[in-house]
């Protein structure tokens, strides 16, 4: 069994979300999406903050040593050390209500990502690659929230979350990037919450944030449930591996969607908060520009 979630950041995020784990900052890095905020944290105890000029659903780690960012109109390059983000790839500009919301990497340096709409209700949202300079639709059924997508460790199945419907789907991964049929892998019901953000371990086996479910659950290649862990607050919206051995599993929360009185019931909404797991998480391959 894992470890109990503690707060280890007292950030307070609106819309915590996208962590990520970058081996050469020896960081977490993630994102408060309705503040359009951009952290970095350092497990000793110290976060540094930057402003992005729209909702920023995500941060990635580049091959060149830049940042790679997804804002609601498209990609940018980040510079931490000047703060600047300059978009190199526009999504969606028919679209004008949606935004772009989660996304990770594939073995090969390719990002995998969503769109939603930013009212989160209508069924605009779609999941594209970016490989090389080109974004291609992945053909996947459009749904109002996009969650994922996530990798296998070997990159052949990917998982993608439809936050609404209540469903994990995953899809077999070509070679060449193209994907199989998507077939339903875990569904939740209505007591459950919201699947959130998923990553995968080390063994295969694929972690969940629920949204309004007040855990995180990991699930194994066949869909079987096998562990669960609670948090002090109720939504949890993604994990993600980090620490020297990658077993450190860091959590983003957050307050939207609360309540006065729910907020002041969970104090530490929105924090970012850390657990020991037994399995090791996957390093982050950079993004190939």
């Amino acid at each position: 069994m894992t470890g109990t979630p503690v707060s280890v950041c007292d950030v307070h995020a609106v819309l915590g979300e996208g962590p990520v784990w970058i081996e050469r900052d020896e960081a977490l890095w993630f994102v408060d999406i309705k503040r359009h905020k951009v952290h970095r944290f350092d497990p000793a105890g110290a976060l540094f903050s930057w402003e992005a000029p729209r909702q920023v659903g995500w941060i990635l780690p580049a091959d060149d040593g830049a940042m790679v960012a997804g804002l609601q109109d498209g990609l940018y390059r980040f510079d931490p050390a000047s703060g600047d983000f300059s978009r190199f790839a526009e999504v969606e500009p028919d679209r004008p209500g949606n935004r772009l919301n989660d996304a990770a990497t594939d073995p090969k340096g390719r990002i995998w990502f969503g769109s939603m709409d930013d009212g989160e209700a209508a069924i605009t949202g779609r999941f594209y690659c970016f490989d090389r300079g080109t974004i291609a639709d992945t053909a996947l059924a459009p749904v109002a929230i996009t969650n994922g997508p996530a990798l296998s460790p070997d990159g052949r199945l990917l998982y993608h979350t439809d936050t609404l419907g209540r469903v994990i789907h995953v899809a077999d991964v070509a070679e060449e990037g193209s994907l199989g049929p998507a077939r339903e892998f875990v569904r939740f019901g209505a007591g459950d919450g919201y699947p959130d953000g998923p990553i995968v371990d080390a063994e295969g086996c694929v972690w969940t944030g629920l949204y309004a479910g007040w855990e995180a659950r990991r699930y194994a290649p066949d869909g079987r449930l096998l562990e669960s862990v609670r948090f002090p607050v109720a939504n949890i919206t993604k994990l993600a591996f980090g620490g020297p051995n990658l077993r450190t599993l860091y959590a983003t929360t957050a307050a939207k969607g609360l309540s006065e009185a729910e907020l002041a019931a969970q104090p530490e909404a929105g924090n970012l908060f850390a657990f020991e797991a037994d399995v090791a998480g996957v390093p982050v391959t950079p993004v190939a520009l």
